[in-house]
């Protein structure tokens, strides 16, 4: 296998929609990719907010939030696939004695951040406890084998190491142009309707 050829891994790397992406979903957008590999990639959107409150959520699983700091978050489109399912995006929480994550069903990102499916975060998060920045959605983009390289060889997507700050601190119509300005760029530089020397 050639140097060139190697396979890249992009778990913990934002993909950034190139602005002539016009794709209702993907426009402007900003995925965190929670797992890449030679099967595929899977991630989150991050920057296209539903307009449902996690308090509302909440309410639909008869649980109680029992946050007010997150009272006014709201439940994000994290893609097309699997929609009525809730993922939490969150720092990694401190794992039991053998290693194992707190929660049931958690995938551990290198990087630092966890993302978990299973109901038990939001229980904790019910009682006023669980991890103190989350990010949720509902839920996932997916790429099959080889999907992904390809669309980013077509120039469909810039990629950058992932920065969690954008993720829970940054305001949600900023993080598209945050997202390109860790490439130190601007949409307008991209822009499909720029003109060629």
């Amino acid at each position: 296998m050639s140097a060139d050829s190697a396979p890249i891994n992009l778990t913990n790397h934002f993909l950034i929609a190139m602005p002539g992406l016009s794709d209702e979903l993907f426009g402007r957008s900003v995925v965190y990719l929670c797992e890449h590999s030679d099967r595929g990639a899977l991630g989150l959107v991050i920057n296209k907010p539903s307009d449902i409150l996690l308090p509302r959520l909440f309410e639909k699983v008869d649980l109680p939030l029992g946050r007010a700091d997150l009272a006014h978050l709201p439940v994000f489109q994290g893609g097309p696939v699997q929609t009525e399912r809730g993922f939490v995006l969150h720092e990694a929480i401190a794992a039991g004695a053998e290693g194992e994550s707190v929660y049931a069903s958690t995938l551990s990102i290198p990087g630092g951040l966890e993302m978990t499916t299973s109901k038990d975060v939001l229980e904790a998060m019910a009682s006023g406890a669980g991890p103190s920045k989350v990010f949720v959605s509902l839920g996932y983009a997916s790429w099959g084998k080889g999907q992904l390289e390809s669309e980013i060889t077509e120039n469909s997507w810039l990629t950058v190491a992932a920065e969690p700050a954008l993720i829970f601190e940054t305001p949600v119509e900023q993080r598209y142009e945050k997202a390109m300005a860790l490439l130190g760029l601007q949409p307008w530089m991209l822009s499909p309707d720029a003109g060629h020397a």
